[in-house]
């Protein structure tokens, strides 16, 4: 059984559909366990827990939403000090909007998600490019959901960006699977 944990915060609820389309999915396979976490509810219990770890965030003023950094720097900054998290799969998912179609700080925020999982040990999942629906919902970062347009004007996500969501979260799950149980780093031991 893989588990997979998706970590996320939502303002105005783009970012919780993407989150509840991948668990959706994600459930519907019998060998993957999948829980879903509002950032302010996860502990570290769940992130040790799980097999692989997806968090999302709507970009805020180009970066990621508050609510998910108090929880990267409360909950997981212990994780990180103890290494609890090495060799772990991640990935990232998105929504924002405005300017640009993707929006200012998208890349910012992904590469921040990013840089998170990375710094944990945590294998990291892109999204490739020839991923069914890549142009309506992705960029190499992860899953992003469009959710203003260039007026700022806030938009409902479209069933092709929902689409990517699920294919991204079951990318991640496979990877998962494939390496679950196995010792893929060679690191210091623990004193």
């Amino acid at each position: 059984m893989t588990n997979v944990l998706i970590v996320y915060a939502s303002q105005f609820g783009n970012t919780e559909k993407m989150a509840k389309a991948m668990e959706q999915t994600l459930l519907e396979s019998s060998e993957i366990k999948c829980q879903l976490k509002k950032a302010e509810t996860v502990t570290e219990t769940d992130f040790i827990n799980a097999d692989a770890i997806i968090l999302g965030s709507p970009v805020k003023m180009g970066s990621i939403d508050w609510q998910l950094k108090k929880m990267i720097d409360t909950v997981m900054g212990s994780l990180w000090v103890a290494n609890k998290l090495v060799g772990k799969v991640g990935g990232t998912f998105a929504s924002g909007g405005g300017f640009g179609k993707g929006g200012a700080g998208a890349e910012i925020t992904f590469t921040s998600l990013a840089n998170v999982l990375m710094e944990m040990g945590i294998i990291y999942v892109p999204l490739p490019k020839n991923t069914q629906g890549y142009k309506f919902g992705g960029i190499q970062w992860g899953a992003y959901g469009v959710s203003a347009n260039e007026d700022m004007q806030p938009q409902t996500l479209m069933e092709n960006q929902l689409e990517v969501c699920r294919i991204h979260a079951q990318n991640i799950a496979r990877v998962a699977k494939t390496i679950n149980g196995q010792n893929l780093f060679q690191c210091e031991l623990e004193n």
